[in-house]
């Protein structure tokens, strides 16, 4: 499996100076902000996007301020939907910490998200980074609709593959999208290019998403969200969509029954487990996995290679590998 240790090697430098960077632009005079962002940004993820941004610059030029703008930008406004996402889903971990309404309540939570809303779209005005911006605000309002559409099908039970990737292109690919697009963009590559670069990261993005809906069918628990939360919040993934696809009418029923009334039973979601892997979910769901994976390596082709190209390809790699 490739360690991110090893992905990040090439881009070492520039990780650096961003990681100053970005704790100096999220500084504030507002002693209640300060002491939330510090909790935030003591409690870092994998930054695998700000990752991703400096890679696709890389690929093609020295990273440069343009680089630093669209890493922190989006790093931002993604932290901002994830405290509105714990808000919304009444959530009180994140990683294995307490989310921010956990601990502050949830106006506070709101209120911390709104304000990193308006950080991101403030830093990139400043740096007259308006196109960076206008790619950023429209992964933002897809990521909205797509949220919004698995809110709607979560209800009505009867998703077919076609809405699934319709729903996780929105919610999931596009901001990964935006990261290679706007690494791209930074370093001053066409739009053709940087269309392409935005393609890579839609299947890269669609990739990572199916590997997060088959951990929640992984039964040794590393993902650091409960086995199955999913299926408790009646969300219906690739590998369920497709098993159901494949059962009788009477079997479909009996299923949707269990996820509708029975998901805290450690005994029923075993039922569903076992349903989803006789009926090929887990197989097809990796198969299409790999899939868009390999579409995506596909894109990298035609560059010249490097040992960014060498990197990207193992952050791919990471992507559908990790345990979590």
């Amino acid at each position: 499996m490739s360690d991110l240790n090893n992905i990040k090697r090439p881009i070492s430098e520039e990780l650096a100076g961003f990681e100053s960077y970005f704790h100096t632009t999220m500084k504030t005079s507002v002693p209640l902000l300060n002491m939330v962002i510090s909790y935030l940004l003591r409690r870092k993820g994998k930054q695998m996007r700000p990752i991703l941004v400096f890679l696709t610059a890389k690929l093609f030029a020295k990273p440069n301020q343009s680089t630093n703008t669209a890493a922190a930008l989006i790093e931002i406004l993604h932290t901002a939907t994830l405290i509105h996402d714990d808000v919304v889903d009444e959530s009180y971990e994140r990683r294995g910490f307490f989310s921010i309404n956990a601990i502050w309540k949830s106006k506070v939570a709101v209120l911390l998200g709104d304000y990193l809303l308006a950080k991101g779209m403030l830093l990139a005005v400043k740096n007259k980074e308006y196109e960076l911006l206008d790619i950023v605000a429209e992964a933002v309002r897809e990521m909205s609709e797509g949220e919004l559409l698995q809110l709607k099908n979560s209800r009505k039970h009867n998703i077919n593959r076609a809405e699934y990737y319709e729903i996780i292109r929105k919610k999931t690919a596009t901001l990964i999208a935006c990261c290679s697009a706007c690494g791209a963009k930074s370093v001053g590559m066409p739009p053709d290019v940087v269309h392409k670069m935005q393609e890579f990261g839609e299947f890269l993005g669609i990739a990572f998403q199916i590997k997060d809906d088959l951990l929640d069918y992984q039964t040794n628990n590393l993902t650091g969200k409960p086995l199955g939360n999913d299926l408790r919040e009646k969300k219906l993934t690739l590998p369920l969509i497709y098993a159901l696809e494949q059962s009788s009418q009477q079997e479909r029923s009996r299923i949707l029954r269990l996820i509708n009334h029975q998901t805290k039973n450690r005994e029923n979601f075993n039922l569903i487990l076992s349903f989803v892997e006789s009926n090929g979910g887990i197989e097809f769901s990796r198969h299409e996995m790999h899939n868009f994976c390999e579409r995506a390596l596909k894109i990298l082709e035609p560059f010249q290679d490097s040992e960014i190209k060498v990197a990207l390809h193992k952050f791919v790699d990471y992507t559908i590998l990790r345990n979590k």
